[in-house]
């Protein structure tokens, strides 16, 4: 096992994997920008480096920066988080010329399952379903307005290098295809300094479902079970749950069965997530693949028993896989909500801002993952993100109830949050019968 552990991001998820660390034995550091000089991770970690100011690109996204405060502090290893650089290919593969250990797939797998056409076509070669659409990169407009004709209106336009919902536009008409490739393609040049594009049909009404897998340094690869990730805005995922309400043993399995496959294909190591559409009853077409923890992996957590980033720690240290596929069961309903520093009324406009007052909610089954404490700063240079609320009940009747509860507990003053809007959320009589789809959110609220 590894004898240091550098936790290259901030907030939440640097708190989370620092007291994974803890639990085995595994001495930590924390990097932070000067802006994050107070943090909670910075508080918790054995070690702290200021790596930068402010700005993300000088501090958490430097690479030079991360990889010398790995080596001043004797750090063997090096776990990303998600974010930042978790999915960056070139990190991966200057921390292996370094010989520090990159707590993630290799930078092969990372560069190919985040290229989304390149993704695309392995996952055909491996017998993934995939939503119909372009089979590589397009040459420009004119070669999407010939492929839509094909496939037929409305079409997804998608930055190949893209990641949030950047650099991709739905396109109705065949009069909007030319700018609106123009614009996705400018965004993504952007956002992730590649403007390949590709193409695929875009489904109206349908489901976003992912799986949770996890593969090892030994040929091993299992799934985790699945997340129901639909109740999303702006291609943001907002509240994720499992079970999936809309999934039946059969597609359970043949998820998880295309998962592995995905994971085998590509040799995959570490944690992942393989990221699914439902366009209908048992129809699923593979959207992409996460080479990184996901947010919400704590939804898979409660419902498993499993610590994701222990198991994380100990493959990337060379173990075998801690279980088998047989060995996972699955264990009553847990809904995870996202709570961000944002203005639901005011078209989620960021929200910074000192916490005046914080207290999460407590109780049985409920769990908060937080780097939030009273009189703290929600800094605006960031992801919004500053909480999240896990919640468990025996079925999916109780885990709601259970849900509104914790959520009007949550006392936090001093800046807006998502709160209010998820409370509403769970009075919606859609959402209680979990009749959700991706365009939920747009067409109730």
């Amino acid at each position: 096992m590894f004898k240091k552990v550098l936790v290259a991001n901030r907030g939440e998820i640097a708190v989370r994997i620092l007291r994974s660390c803890r639990e085995l034995g595994i001495n930590s550091v924390a990097v932070y920008s000067e802006a994050d000089r107070n943090s909670l991770h910075v508080k918790l970690a054995d070690e702290a480096v200021c790596i930068g100011p402010a700005a993300a690109t000088h501090s958490y996204l430097n690479v030079p920066n991360v990889v010398s405060a790995a080596e001043i502090t004797g750090s063997d290893a090096i776990h990303p988080g998600y974010g930042f650089l978790a999915e960056n290919a070139d990190f991966a593969e200057i921390c292996k010329k370094c010989n520090i250990n990159f707590i993630g797939p290799t930078a092969e797998v990372i560069d190919t399952m985040g290229n989304k056409s390149k993704a695309r076509e392995t996952m055909q070669k491996a017998g993934v379903p995939v939503v119909p659409g372009s089979d590589g990169v397009l040459d420009g407009p004119d070669q999407a307005k010939e492929l839509a004709k094909d496939i037929g209106y409305p079409v997804l336009l998608k930055a190949s290098a893209g990641g949030g919902g950047k650099g991709m536009r739905i396109v109705r008409e065949e009069d909007e295809l030319e700018n609106a490739f123009n614009m996705a393609q400018m965004e993504s040049q952007a956002a992730f300094g590649n403007g390949d594009m590709y193409m695929e049909k875009y489904i109206e009404t349908a489901r976003h479902i992912e799986v949770q897998v996890l593969g090892d340094h030994h040929g091993a690869a299992i799934h985790i079970g699945e997340r129901e990730c639909s109740v999303q805005r702006r291609h943001q995922k907002l509240i994720e749950e499992s079970p999936s309400p809309a999934l039946t043993d059969k597609d359970r399995k043949k998820l998880g069965e295309y998962a592995v496959r995905a994971c085998k294909a590509v040799n995959y190591r570490n944690a992942g997530t393989v990221e699914f559409i439902m366009a209908g009853p048992s129809e699923f077409y593979f959207m992409e693949m996460n080479t990184r923890l996901q947010v919400e992996h704590p939804v898979t957590e409660r419902i498993t028993g499993f610590d994701l980033v222990a198991m994380q720690l100990r493959v990337a240290a060379g173990e075998p896989m801690p279980v088998k596929q047989k060995d996972v069961r699955f264990h009553g309903h847990a809904m995870e909500f996202r709570i961000n520093a944002e203005d639901p009324d005011n078209d989620f406009a960021p929200s910074p801002g000192t916490l005046t007052l914080f207290e999460p909610p407590l109780g049985p089954f409920v769990r908060v993952d937080t780097m939030a404490y009273s009189s703290c700063q929600i800094l605006p240079f960031y992801d919004s993100l500053f909480a999240k609320i896990i919640v468990w009940g025996q079925n999916r009747h109780d885990t709601l109830a259970r849900s509104r509860r914790a959520l009007k507990e949550f006392a936090v003053a001093g800046i807006k949050t998502t709160i209010p809007l998820h409370l509403k959320i769970l009075e919606n009589e859609k959402f209680i019968s979990g009749d959700i789809t991706t365009s939920f959110l747009d067409e109730e609220f």
